[in-house]
């Protein structure tokens, strides 16, 4: 593995405000997790506290002995955690029982890569990813950590450290209390289906594209906060150098699908400088 392509990669997450690699593993990992800072998700502290019993964590594996030893490991940490043997299953899962805080993912599964999983549930979701896989090769990592995940971890891993990695992502994203149920619903006149990418608004249904999904999801996820425009942009459009204007336009596109006056919103609030909020109960 060529190390100079790779610390390229770890230098552009560094540039970025990310982390970078560990001390003293006895296993190979990269860490590539993008920090909110101060500004990206303004709301009153006490809001801000989340313990693992809160937080449900996916493990999407066809190794019947890694789901075990995960699982075993997670739950001991004090986490929810449910398993899929491969990318099908855990979207079905999703699809009935909702979103998890964090995904697990292996690489190698049969009928849906990894990085195939990782794609399908970023259409909807920016649910936070972790890659635990044998496969080391230079070409999967750069991919995997420039567009789908926040951690890769190569096996043999050690799992007080896995424990260690997943609590620093959780954190570094600030899922608070709850995650989303498959079926959100807002209030009389707004429903929303994630993984369909759907809302049903005034008992009629309204697809919504995959950047429409994410953004509501985002916006959804942190209902009464401000978010950022800075952290809207890095979540949705990750790899791109995404303007303001951009995300405008989706907003003004969402808002003409879910509002009632889009020229007077009841959800999705536009807070001058800042970003956006989103309001439920409207």
């Amino acid at each position: 593995m060529r190390v100079s392509s790779l610390a390229a990669v770890a230098g552009r997450f560094l540039k970025m405000g990310r982390t970078g690699w560990p001390k003293g593993a006895t296993w190979f990992t990269i860490s590539a997790i993008a920090p909110l800072g101060d500004n990206t998700i303004r709301t009153n502290p006490a809001m801000l506290e989340s313990t693992p019993e809160t937080q449900r964590i996916m493990v999407v594996d066809d190794s019947a002995y890694t789901l075990r030893i995960v699982q075993h490991t997670l739950e001991g940490a004090g986490y929810t955690v449910s398993t899929a043997i491969s990318g099908p299953e855990a979207l079905k899962l999703i699809t009935r029982y909702g979103l998890p805080h964090l995904a697990i993912v292996d690489y190698h599964m049969p009928e849906m890569s990894g990085f195939e999983f990782c794609r399908t549930i970023h259409e909807f979701s920016d649910v936070p990813v972790i890659m635990l896989t044998a496969v080391n090769t230079e070409e999967t990592i750069v991919e995997g950590l420039e567009e789908h995940a926040e951690d890769y971890i190569v096996k043999p891993f050690n799992p007080p450290e896995l424990v260690a990695r997943v609590r620093r992502v959780l954190a570094r994203m600030e899922d608070y209390t709850y995650t989303l149920d498959s079926t959100t619903r807002i209030d009389d006149r707004l429903l929303i289906n994630f993984p369909l990418r759907e809302a049903l608004v005034d008992g009629l249904p309204v697809s919504l594209t995959p950047t429409e999904t994410k953004l509501l999801y985002i916006l959804v996820r942190n209902a009464g906060r401000i978010v950022t425009t800075d952290f809207l942009l890095g979540r949705i459009w990750p790899l791109q150098e995404a303007k303001e204007d951009r995300l405008h336009v989706h907003v003004h596109r969402l808002r003409g699908k879910i509002e009632r006056d889009p020229n007077n919103p009841d959800y999705i609030i536009a807070e001058r400088g800042v970003g956006y909020s989103f309001r439920s109960g409207a």
